[in-house]
């Protein structure tokens, strides 16, 4: 039916080309089919040939072409390609920026219970990207997308209720909403809500809730998670005390520049604590900590000077430099 210029048929045809349903896969013969579709008006085509030329499947990469062929279907109501047209607008991608076109777009979208697209329009409201700041507006998109499962919208909506932005604070409300997120491993969430049970902020106090979700948003690369995972080791609130693995997650929030857990990862040098006591070493994690804000390690690194010779604190110092500048990338074998 397809040979015979029936659109719907022509469209589904690519659709098994391009996934490889039934034949084997190939986008330049899917493209060919979305096109026969597509000029015929078959707004899933339409959107298909724009999403194609967005990902260079089957063809160059194109955002011009890519941003047509979504208008094309957006025009006629494809919530999804009112939802791409919106990024692109969103990030002036073949065509010129404007986050009010972009708004009305995602709106569009939204209306139709595009998830994303009501989630970018939360965002739009809350950061007052083309359109006046409405937090309340926003906490309304967000917990639409919320509603339907989307992660992203249901940490933005525990924020919300967190921070007292669009409603009252309740930290109820905002762990119930972390932890929705964090189940669909989303690591902000997943720290955030380890730091509610930790401070027993909306739910019962329990360092042993907090560890287990500390570790989970640690592993995913969350730099206040490790940090805080250090702290809990290093106090044996919720696990076994234990230096060594407090310095391992001080350490690994340290090397991404987190400020507090290079002024710990001091201390424990400086006390030999889970490591040998090396003051040399104290002297350039405090110094970095220094560098990022931490004013207690100022005061904590001139203590450390105080036991080092001349010649230590000007390598210290150089070696904390050279770290800075590099972005912490070589200084493994210098900074365990």
């Amino acid at each position: 039916m397809a040979e015979q210029g029936y659109s719907d048929a022509q469209s589904n045809l690519g659709l098994m080309y391009e996934e490889g349903k039934g034949v084997a896969q190939d986008y330049v013969e899917a493209l060919k089919w979305y096109r026969l579709a597509a000029a015929q008006g078959q707004a899933q085509a339409q959107y298909n040939l724009g999403l194609m030329y967005d990902q260079g499947k089957g063809t160059g990469q194109d955002d011009v072409e890519a941003l047509k062929w979504y208008r094309l279907a957006a025009t006629q109501g494809q919530a999804q390609a009112q939802y791409n047209l919106g990024l692109m607008y969103g990030q002036g991608k073949g065509v010129m920026q404007s986050y009010a076109e972009a708004v009305e777009w995602y709106r569009l979208a939204a209306s139709q219970r595009q998830p994303m697209a009501q989630y970018n329009l939360g965002l739009m409201y809350e950061k007052g990207k083309g359109v006046n700041q409405d937090y309340v507006e926003a906490a309304k998109w967000y917990t639409f997308a919320a509603m339907q499962g989307l992660a992203p919208a249901q940490y933005n909506l525990g924020l919300m209720y967190d921070r007292r932005k669009g409603f009252a604070q309740d930290y109820a409300e905002a762990a119930k909403w972390y932890r929705r997120a964090a189940m669909q491993g989303h690591a902000p969430a997943q720290y955030n809500l380890g730091l509610m049970h930790d401070e027993g902020n909306g739910v019962a106090q329990d360092f042993s809730e907090a560890v287990k979700w500390y570790r989970l948003a640690a592993a995913q690369g969350i730099a206040a998670a490790q940090s805080n995972l250090g702290l809990m080791f290093g106090k044996g609130k919720g696990v076994t005390q234990d230096y060594a693995e407090a310095a391992k997650w001080y350490r690994r929030a340290a090397m991404q520049g987190h400020a507090p857990a290079q002024y710990n990862l001091g201390s424990i040098y400086g006390k030999g604590e889970g490591v040998p006591m090396d003051i040399f070493r104290a002297h350039l994690w405090f110094n970095l900590a220094a560098a990022n804000g931490d004013t207690a390690a100022v005061k904590a690194r001139d203590s450390a000077a105080s036991n080092m010779t001349q010649q230590q604190i000007v390598q210290a110092q150089k070696l904390a430099r050279e770290c800075l500048e590099r972005g912490y990338k070589g200084c493994d074998r210098f900074l365990r």
